[in-house]
């Protein structure tokens, strides 16, 4: 275990957790709401620092990033523990139970991922911000090494938390779940304002590119109603926001059927109205996995799977030349 930080001491050796909007007040050995943090005598701990659940070298294009080195492959790793409680979670058997583990420090993940031939590593599978203070160190060594720091997040996490890793993190896709606070609270134990708080914080960095990703649950926030102000807000911080758009099937426990093609066909072409670059994750699709031009409709990238065909020049149209938001260049 490792002393953590961002919290304070209370009356009765008590602990409040300011790391994310959750606040949670911890006992003598008590954990927080997430499992990753433990009061031990007044100081607060990390359970999971340097605990890996998950590892795998993966595709970018699996995170979902389709506008961060295309075709590359990034060492991907996760803990357990989440501050969200999803009742549709897909991994949920780390981030809401205890798996078995294995420990590696900071310097051993890094010389790993250089091994590996991998562009960095990707902080995933459950929720990364819960493992800050190893992210944080990790992500820093793998900065030192010429590595790339990828996080794929709810983004539910306090601003002085998040204001720090923003210079640190080169890519992350956020996960918002749904348009509405009634959602988040009702089905994911958390509020909607500070993860569209820290979307508009994250896509106004010019150090960190910003891919957002919205599951859509039949008959929970796939509505018209509610998708079109999604799309609008995200256009107002850019049109350039590259969105992902994924079906739900269903896990854990959300029975639903899952979203029917029609639905999602009909958002994806909803959100191309207010978004230049739309993509359909978890359904056979050909033209939702492409990228175009905005300004010509040129093809610019294809994907078969997790295999992308390149017909971008560095980062700009062959047909227009006009620029093509993300990092593109090979590493």
């Amino acid at each position: 275990m490792k002393k953590a930080d961002f919290f304070q001491k209370k009356e009765q050796e008590k602990i409040l957790c300011q790391l994310c909007p959750r606040q949670c007040v911890i006992v003598v050995e008590g954990r927080g709401r997430c499992q990753g943090r433990v009061n031990r005598a007044g100081v607060l701990y990390t359970k999971n620092y340097a605990m890996l659940s998950s590892l795998a070298l993966d595709p970018i294009e699996k995170k979902p990033l389709y506008h961060f080195y295309p075709g590359s492959r990034i060492l991907s790793v996760g803990t357990f523990g989440c501050n969200f409680h999803c009742r549709f979670c897909q991994n949920w058997q780390i981030s809401q139970q205890k798996p078995s583990l294995t420990r590696l420090s900071p310097a051993e993940l890094v010389e790993l991922a250089r091994k590996r031939d991998s562009i960095g590593i990707a902080y995933t599978y459950s929720e990364p911000v819960v493992w800050y203070e190893y992210l944080r160190e990790t992500g820093a060594m793998a900065r030192q090494k010429g590595l790339k720091n990828v996080l794929v997040t709810n983004a539910y996490l306090n601003r002085t938390p998040i204001q720090e890793l923003v210079g640190l993190i080169d890519a992350v896709n956020v996960d918002l779940k749904a348009f509405n606070d009634d959602f988040y609270r009702r089905i994911c134990g958390g509020s909607l304002q500070p993860v569209l708080d820290n979307i508009e914080l994250l896509a106004g960095s010019e150090e960190t590119h910003l891919e957002v990703t919205t599951l859509l649950i039949n008959g929970l926030n796939d509505r018209e109603e509610e998708l079109r102000p999604l799309f609008a807000w995200l256009a107002g911080l850019s049109r350039a926001i590259p969105l992902h758009l994924s079906r739900y099937f269903p896990r854990y426990q959300l029975e639903r059927p899952a979203t029917p093609l029609a639905k999602m066909k009909k958002a994806y072409r909803l959100a191309k109205e207010y978004l230049d670059y739309v993509y359909l994750g978890n359904i056979n699709h050909a033209e939702g996995r492409k990228t175009y031009c905005p300004a010509c409709g040129e093809e610019l990238i294809s994907r078969d799977g997790f295999r992308p065909e390149n017909h971008l020049l560095q980062n700009r149209c062959p047909a227009c030349s006009y620029v093509i938001t993300g990092r593109f260049k090979k590493l």
